[in-house]
């Protein structure tokens, strides 16, 4: 190769590279803001997934505990309108958190709080009843006490899955 035709092909070289630099360097910086926002993205879904995790388990699990006192305090006789008010405002706040997690939590999680509210559900019907006088045959509050045990292992699988998806390990 020759002297000149080395000088021209360094030449060529190096206007295409001036002229595509920039063109790289746009190119390079849009994936750069494209893979940021996909991380940004997961992020924030993790931090969604977090939020209604950390609601929903205080959230049952305050109501597990208003379940468990209403049913002690009516087996003792000493149920009142102010335990009613809380048991259903603990029943509202659990509701809602429930609803809001059923829209951005994964498949396994769901199973699991269906479980529990299942629980849940029904020994707040079965209070119900036994405070307006119209409990159904068997029902009481030492039966819904026994019965209401069945949420607290449910309430523990519950909370390992959310924290299994979460990538927090024991």
């Amino acid at each position: 190769m020759s002297a000149t035709t080395a000088a021209m092909i360094a030449a060529v070289v190096g206007v295409l590279g001036t002229l595509f630099a920039p063109l790289i360097t746009v190119r390079a910086t849009r994936r750069q803001r494209a893979e940021d926002l996909r991380t940004e993205e997961r992020r924030r879904h993790f931090d969604d997934r977090r939020t209604a995790y950390t609601a929903m388990n205080r959230a049952s699990r305050h109501f597990h505990t208003m379940l468990k006192d209403a049913l002690h305090r009516l087996r003792d006789g000493v149920y009142t309108d102010e335990d009613r008010l809380q048991v259903e405002e603990a029943r509202r706040e659990y509701r809602d958190r429930y609803a809001e997690a059923q829209m951005i939590v994964p498949e396994a999680v769901l199973d699991a709080s269906r479980e529990v509210n299942a629980v849940l559900a029904g020994a707040d019907a079965v209070i119900k009843r036994i405070d307006r006088g119209l409990a159904r045959e068997g029902e009481d509050a030492p039966r819904a006490l026994t019965d209401l045990k069945a949420a607290e292992p449910k309430l523990t699988a519950m909370r390992r899955i959310m924290r299994e998806d979460l990538g927090t390990l024991d």
